[in-house]
């Protein structure tokens, strides 16, 4: 299986002489295509660092970051914001639509930034509206929606450009339980037909509990690896609540 995303001995450092902080030390690990990976780990674990450097938002001190053969710890700025829109899908917490386009023109910006014709742009967001079942919000603006519609607007953006990665960051934070199942069951249908690679911060066992493995962070560190392999998904929730209790105590009090 081809690797999207390597990550090799890679620290993160802030401050100056004076007060240096060690965000980041010594992570390593390797995602393969059509892998749905999640990222736990307790308040400043530096789980968001390693997703801000990943994402090219920020730049790591030493080690390197490879996505789909590129190293992004050379690329140049001219070249990082071409990397971004071609090969990255981002999916935020708090959804990032823009008020006044439609979902259909939300979702078709980023392949209008790419310069794809409009024929071509009008199948690939039908396409994925219905893959997400969001074909009757096509023609909502985000103020006609609920939460988790916009969400799952907001995935079909990430989606449309048929990215490398998918990075998600907190993806179910400002919904209902409801409307958070929704959303996971499309990630893990999008997963396993169109080979999505995934990779998602999250502070919920529930939401975790639908990767196919967890990396625990813990002091800059990776702690622990949980593979859910054959497992049903109530079984690897238990398996991530035992690393929960391992990481320092009651869910509330850890994330």
């Amino acid at each position: 299986m081809k690797s999207i995303l390597k990550v090799e001995k890679v620290e993160k450092y802030y401050g100056d002489k004076g007060n240096i902080t060690k965000a980041m030390d010594n992570i390593s690990f390797n995602i393969d295509k059509g892998e749905f990976v999640g990222i736990m780990g307790p308040s400043g674990s530096g789980k968001t660092t390693l997703l801000n450097c990943i994402s090219t938002i920020d730049t790591v001190t030493t080690g390197y970051i490879i996505i789909n053969d590129k190293d992004i710890t050379k690329l140049k700025a001219k070249d990082i914001e071409k990397f971004r829109r071609d090969e990255l899908g981002f999916i935020f917490q708090d959804f990032n639509l823009l008020d006044t386009l439609t979902a259909y023109e939300n979702i078709a910006l980023a392949l209008t930034i790419q310069n794809r014709q409009i024929t071509v742009i009008d199948g690939l967001v039908k396409k994925v509206a219905e893959k997400l079942e969001i074909t009757e919000v096509l023609n909502k603006y985000p103020f006609q929606m609920s939460g988790g519609q916009k969400q799952r607007v907001a995935s079909a953006r990430a989606l449309v450009t048929e990215p490398s990665l998918i990075l998600a960051d907190e993806p179910t934070g400002a919904l209902d339980s409801k409307s958070s199942r929704l959303l996971l069951d499309s990630f893990e249908k999008i997963n396993k037909e169109s080979k999505a690679t995934i990779l998602m911060v999250t502070h919920d066992p529930f939401t975790a509990s639908y990767a196919h493995r967890i990396l625990f962070i813990k002091d800059g560190r990776i702690f622990n690896e949980v593979i859910r392999g054959n497992d049903t998904r109530k079984e690897f929730f238990n398996k991530i609540i035992e690393v929960v209790t391992l990481l320092g105590g009651d869910i509330g009090d850890v994330f």
